[in-house]
């Protein structure tokens, strides 16, 4: 059996969660950690995207917490995710996705909130 936190397991499961993002949607570092069972592990996930060299991965979904672009305002990297986030009709001002929130947890998406 694989240990989950080798570092090749986790990227894998990293890089699944944030495939599993679908279109429209977005997630924070440490929900994405989260998702892929490495709670509090948000810089790994930062430090995989920023090492990502595959183009179909939709790293564009990935956000701060609060809603914004992690990318320096103005890189060619930030214009790139803004340009992709509002291809998906995402509305996009001062870098910050506006009115769109990732459900806190799977059972949230499926169910919907809690009672």
């Amino acid at each position: 059996m694989l240990n989950p936190m080798d570092p090749d397991v986790a990227a894998k499961r990293i890089f699944a969660a944030i495939r599993a993002i679908p279109k429209g949607e977005v997630a924070g570092y440490g929900e994405v950690a989260r998702r892929a069972g490495l709670p509090g592990r948000a810089r790994l996930v930062a430090r995989l995207l920023s090492q990502n060299d595959d183009p179909k991965l939709p790293w564009h979904r990935v956000l701060r917490s609060d809603g914004r672009i992690a990318l320096p305002e103005g890189s060619k990297g930030y214009r790139e995710q803004c340009q992709r986030l509002r291809a998906e009709g995402l509305r996009v001002e001062g870098g910050r996705v506006i009115g769109v929130r990732a459900a806190a947890t799977l059972d949230s998406q499926i169910w919907g909130p809690p009672d």
